[in-house]
């Protein structure tokens, strides 16, 4: 009861602190217009007969006076597509923050303080404004919001559809009388403003919404706000995705192997998943026994732990504190994101950073970063439960194996058929944010986690110690600020040995089926909102061209993103025991599992040893020798640490995993190639990681799935890789002895797997080929197992198929023949005579420059354009073949310096809308990156023809997987997509695309860049003879 009541004390003394210091606020805007200035004192001052609304709707009638000499010097008077400098987006971050944690008045404060003078000023946009006044609407505080509008027009401002809406509302909440409202209403029909936009053009919440209508319907009683356009369904307008879109009652789309009831219990667990935020797993390293040290270790652990949280609660009340009064000065504080979370959370989450840290250390600037993003992200966490629930049962009757739909149609579409919501788009936070909050939530932790000196010396006095200490390091030649735990900490974690991961929710498996993506903002994760591209955090460029770009034209990637993410997943235990006993032993770096730190070399010992340097009789070139061998071995330990770290997350993420069904939702980069979201256990990594995989949901091996099967196990050996499929097939009924006993005694026997190219994956086919020949009837088999193919040098394919050329083309298997070309393989055989390995490197790409001269024109095109374009200031940019709009973010650098603390902070501005092009990254990048958007343009079009077919397909860019019984169909819709995207006028397509995009602009058609621009556009490579159709005849294209 006495606990109770000191809380309740304590938080009223935190509420009355609040309410006094907010009464320290200033609402009263300072005018630089004397007119202004002298109306809003006369306001305050006025009778009664003049309330708020009156001197609002005067207010409004004098914009269009106001407009003419300060519009156009206003910086701010920009449309959607303005393109805020990195000041404003930590403004505008600043703004949302406060909005988002309650502080209001706070914002207000800061908008005001900017506004009184002129330097900062200028940094304002109407749409901070429309943010400060929206807030005083839905609080119903007239007069506050009055007092934005005085700064709007100071500001030589235009008030949009956004700035009325937060008047009105406000004014419907008030219930005001009805004359005001129309006044209000004439003067936005004088500003060219439609009554029906304010319903249909500005975003608004049910209850604002409601609001607004009041307040319009005072004025026009009959008034009926216009319906939301129910626009008829876009239509893609790529030839290439015609097939696709077109109603085919017959189509059979696959469904899942799970039953309705099955899905939404899945989708419940997901759902607590994200809600909490965090997931903790069990780690797998070896158990210790209990002895009486570990015990102890464990609970002085606890104890520690407890203390550190009183004082992490502390320290980041006392940071609030002080960043509370910066923001009271009108500074940019800190102090509504660190509100953002729960003192809870942020405890939580930096107690799981210490327990991460590696013995060596880590960078405080990447520290900074991971921490920042990691509030950025959850404060992005959408709580809409009880409408997501409802609608993902129905999404649901789609892909279940027990339900029916009345006409079959993708995911996507299933999902904007049942309602029109839409995620809400959040703005990123500019980098300088992102890492001033880490690096300000790391010092909280350094403050905070002290310990015993005992611990380190057991006879010291008894006073407190850092548990982290700040210290500079050599990384890669720079010097470099590093937090390092204290070694008597590392020590209490080794011996506590204490075997718990803990994860993001959003850095893990899905454990029910992704939402479909709708939009560049909305899909994957059930709460937690995710990119479709990803991009630098805080960069804009790529956002804003898909926000512009016609939604339908978005389709193909939004359907394949959808429905590689809906492959459902599950682990293989067996390969996954067989890592796990080499993992808790000493590892095995030739396998790919990583040894533990204590393998790791040592520090020299002797006198070898670091204090060696100080002895008298070392010489300055052996006291040199001595410090390069000791940073070798340092950089050695630091990369054994790192790879250990991955695969023990890996491996944890995978025994918590083994007996469910899992997704893995997906985004795409800024070139259109696709990745897994899950960064630490996906199928996109190593060998080892691949192996660890296969498919939830199992097809029978029909009558040419086993022959796939021993083909995909001699690919995977590297053996044979210039023989006929047949050969590959024979080759492996030779070895059909090794395989039986690889897959029977793969540690005991004669380890055959072992000296394959891809050991884990080849060991996971002996099994799989092992269960298929033992059974009753192969053919009725039940794999689960991925089969891939993959492209014969799938860049040089799309540059041979772009410029038709024949001699390419026959080097990269686009020609049908009886054996597989190996383009690399002729070449360094055309030059073996030579005996010098750089020479022959440099004789190799000769060679393979002359056998593809359709490719090199093509490369020195792109290259020059790229060259040119971004010697008009402009970054390259350029759309798919499926209508994706690319550009290539290299940028000059633009450095921000986070001062203070710690240490100051140098990191690279992220504001690409307005930073000049880096010429050089520019013109290198294009080629390359063409050629990457036209294979994912190339992969989507399988993946979605595949998906229309019935398959299950995946994808690792160039390399296909499906079910073995399902490969030749795969590889047909393969060899016919790639034949139909290259039919298409690829190149001639791109440079109508750039004239129009770089030359169409008559303010700088004179210049000369622009005229040197203009005649390498116009002169695309000439294509050669060579006939497409006959790649869907060649064998090994895809092989």
């Amino acid at each position: 009861m006495e606990k109770r009541k000191q809380r309740l004390e304590g938080k009223l003394q935190k509420h009355v602190e609040k309410v006094a210091w907010q009464k320290q606020l200033r609402l009263e805007p300072r005018l630089l217009s004397r007119k202004l200035a002298s109306q809003l004192q006369h306001w305050e001052q006025g009778t009664p007969r003049s309330p708020w609304e009156e001197q609002l709707a005067q207010l409004l009638q004098e914009a269009p006076q106001r407009l003419g000499g300060k519009a156009a010097a206003a910086p701010a008077v920009r449309g959607p597509e303005s393109r805020l400098e990195g000041q404003q987006q930590r403004l505008l971050s600043f703004f949302e923050c406060c909005l988002l944690t309650g502080h209001l008045p706070l914002a207000h404060h800061v908008l005001v303080t900017h506004h009184s003078k002129s330097q900062q000023r200028r940094l304002l946009t109407l749409s901070m404004y429309n943010m400060v006044m929206l807030g005083w609407a839905r609080q119903g505080s007239f007069k506050e919001l009055t007092y934005v509008f005085f700064m709007l027009k100071d500001a030589g401002l235009a008030p949009d559809l956004r700035s009325y809406a937060a008047a009105l509302q406000c004014m419907g909440r008030l219930d005001q009388d009805a004359g005001t409202i129309r006044r209000c209403l004439k003067q936005m029909a004088q500003d060219g403003l439609q009554l029906q936009g304010l319903f249909t053009a500005v975003p608004l919440g049910a209850e604002e919404r409601a609001e607004l209508l009041r307040a319009v319907r005072k004025a026009k009683p009959s008034f009926t706000p216009p319906r939301l356009p129910v626009s008829p369904p876009q239509v893609n307008t790529s030839p290439l995705l015609r097939d696709i879109y077109a109603k085919d009652p017959a189509v059979s789309y696959p469904r899942l192997h799970l039953s309705l009831k099955e899905l939404q219990g899945l989708f419940r667990r997901q759902l607590r998943v994200e809600m909490a935020t965090t997931i903790t797993v069990e780690s797998v390293e070896k158990v210790p026994l209990l002895t009486k040290e570990v015990l102890h270790a464990r609970k002085t652990l606890a104890g520690l732990r407890s203390r550190w949280k009183t004082a992490l609660y502390q320290e980041l009340q006392e940071t609030k504190e002080s960043e509370a009064h910066a923001a009271q000065e009108g500074r940019l504080s800190l102090f509504p994101y660190l509100c953002l979370l729960s003192e809870k959370e942020v405890v939580g989450m930096l107690l799981q950073t210490l327990q991460a840290l590696p013995a060596q250390g880590e960078s405080l600037l990447f520290l900074a970063h991971e921490l920042g993003l990691r509030v950025f992200k959850r404060k992005q966490l959408r709580n809409e439960v009880q409408e997501l629930e409802q609608r993902y049962s129905e999404y649901l009757h789609l892909l279940a194996s027990d339900t029916q739909v009345e006409e079959p149609c993708l995911p996507r579409q299933r999902w904007e058929a049942l309602g029109e919501t839409e995620a809400p788009h959040e703005q990123p936070w500019p980098t300088s944010v992102v890492v001033q909050l880490g690096k300000q939530l790391a010092e909280v932790l350094v403050r905070a986690a002290r310990m015993p000196s005992s611990l380190a010396a057991p006879r010291s006095p008894a006073t407190l110690i850092p548990v982290l200490y700040h210290v500079y390091s050599f990384r890669s030649f720079r010097q470099i600020g590093i937090l390092k735990p204290h070694p008597a900490f590392t020590q209490l974690l080794e011996t506590a040995a204490e075997r718990t991961l803990t994860f993001e929710s959003t850095d893990v498996p899905m454990l029910c089926p992704p939402l479909p993506w709708t939009s560049p903002h909305s899909g994957a994760f059930l709460l937690s909102p995710t990119k479709m591209m990803r991009s630098v955090e805080g960069s804009q460029q790529h956002q804003l061209l898909l926000e512009r770009c016609p939604p339908a034209e978005l389709h193909g990637a939004l359907d394949a993103l959808t429905q590689l993410g809906n492959c459902a997943w599950r682990v293989n235990g067996r390969v996954l025991d067989l890592v796990l006993e080499l993992f808790n032993d000493k590892g095995c770096p030739r396998l790919g599992v990583p040894a533990p730190p204590s393998e790791a070399p040592r520090p020299p010992e002797g006198r070898q040893a670091p204090k060696g340097c100080l002895l008298p009789e070392v010489s300055p070139a052996e006291k040199a020798e001595m410090r390069r061998e000791l940073a070798r071995r340092l950089k050695v330990a630091r990369e054994m640490q790192s790879l250990r770290a991955d695969a023990l997350y890996r491996l944890s993420l995978a025994q918590h995993l083994r007996h469910c069904v899992f997704w893995l939702p997906h985004n795409m980069d800024f070139r259109g190639r696709t990745y897994p979201c899950s960064p630490h256990f996906n199928h996109l990594g190593s060998d080892l990681a691949r192996a660890l995989l296969e498919f939830a949901q199992g097809r029978p091996l029909g009558p040419h799935g086993l022959n796939w099967l021993k083909i995909h196990l001699v690919n995977l050996t590297g053996l044979k890789k210039r023989e006929s499929l047949e050969a590959r097939r024979d080759y492996a009924d030779e070895l059909m002895e090794d395989i039986l006993d690889s897959a029977d005694r793969p540690m005991t026997g004669r380890k055959w797997w072992m000296e394959a190219d891809e050991p884990w994956q080849a060991l996971a086919c002996c099994m799989e080929v092992a269960r298929a020949v033992r059974a009753p009837d192969p053919t009725a088999y039940v794999s689960h197992f991925p089969v891939h193919q993959d492209g014969s040098c799938n860049g040089l394919q799309h540059y041979a198929a772009l410029g038709r050329d024949g001699a390419g083309a026959a080097s990269v298997n686009l020609l049908p023949s009886d054996l597989p070309q190996d383009v690399y393989s002729e070449v360094a055989a055309q030059d073996f005579v030579w005996e010098a390995s750089h020479y022959l490197v440099r004789q190799v790409f000769n060679s393979l420059q002359e056998m593809f001269s359709g490719t090199r024109s093509i490369q020195r095109w792109l290259t020059e354009s790229a060259r040119l374009i971004s010697h008009t200031g402009s970054a390259v940019e350029w759309v798919t073949p499926l209508g994706i709009p690319i550009v290539q973010p290299y940028h000059r650098d633009s450095k921000v310096m986070i001062k203070g603390g710690l240490q100051s902070l140098t990191v690279s501005s992220s504001v690409d809308t307005s930073q000049k092009p880096n010429t050089l990254k520019q013109k290198n990048g294009f080629p390359p990156n063409f050629i990457h958007s036209l294979d994912s343009s190339h992969m989507i079009l399988t993946a979605l023809h595949c998906y229309r077919k019935g398959l299950t397909f995946v994808s690792v860019h160039d390399c296909f997987w499906t079910h073995a019984a399902d490969v030749a169909v795969m590889n047909q819709v393969c060899r016919e997509q790639f034949v139909r995207l290259h039919s298409q006028p690829i190149l001639h397509n791109l440079s109508r695309f750039l004239i129009k995009r770089f030359c169409s602009d008559p303010r700088t058609s004179k210049s000369v860049w622009v005229s040197r621009l203009m005649d390498t556009l116009l002169s695309v490579p000439k294509a050669g003879t060579f006939n497409l159709e006959q790649v869907k005849r060649s064998t090994y294209f895809f092989s």
